[in-house]
């Protein structure tokens, strides 16, 4: 059964994501993950639920670090103060990835082992996809991780967890801003072969 993976990212940074992906589908392909972002909404559901049921039951949390992410009150308030929970908590595995580089310290996941190697974000790197190819080697580490501490007895998918009290918190904060300082899902990606 492949690990439910999350990709929490800021919508700026949107061509790194997709080139994320990209270098994700070998892993898709083995079955070993299955991967969600907001870009696989269905239209006419409710995204906030959608977003937050996706992030409630992922295994593992990518959380794709950049200044917009910083910025984002959503990607922090929400998503971010979620999967931090939910990582304490050992219901989840979160990866911070670097994209660019920003101000991160003494942030909630600062205490986290960060990828691509040595802290260096994706765009100090010769290429894009040197840094993604060091990010995939390290999401293996973390499944192989992961799947040496899941006992016979268990599964790797774990029951949809309970909401944290403060991610409600925020949400019913989030939930009475003005609906035009809400994200608007982007529209999925198509690639061709």
């Amino acid at each position: 059964m492949p690990f439910d993976v999350f990709i929490s990212y800021a919508h700026k940074d949107r061509k790194l994501r997709d080139e994320l992906a990209v270098h994700l589908g070998n892993l898709r392909n083995q079955q070993v993950i299955s991967d969600w972002y907001d870009g696989d909404l269905i239209p006419g559901t409710e995204w906030e639920q959608d977003i937050l049921e996706h992030l409630r039951t992922a295994r593992i949390i990518l959380l794709l670090i950049s200044a917009h992410f910083m910025a984002s009150s959503f990607c922090q308030d929400i998503e971010m103060q979620e999967a931090i929970a939910r990582h304490q908590a050992r219901q989840a595995r979160v990866i911070p990835i670097l994209l660019r580089p920003t101000d991160w310290q003494d942030a909630p996941f600062a205490k986290l082992q960060v990828l691509p190697s040595h802290g260096k974000p994706v765009s100090r790197w010769p290429t894009h996809d040197d840094a993604f190819a060091d990010v995939i080697k390290g999401i293996r580490r973390a499944i192989e991780d992961l799947n040496a501490s899941v006992s016979p007895h268990q599964t790797r998918s774990h029951p949809r967890s309970q909401p944290v009290e403060h991610s409600r918190q925020h949400l019913a904060s989030w939930s009475a801003t003005p609906r035009l300082e809400r994200p608007v899902p982007p529209q999925p990606v198509l690639y061709r072969s």
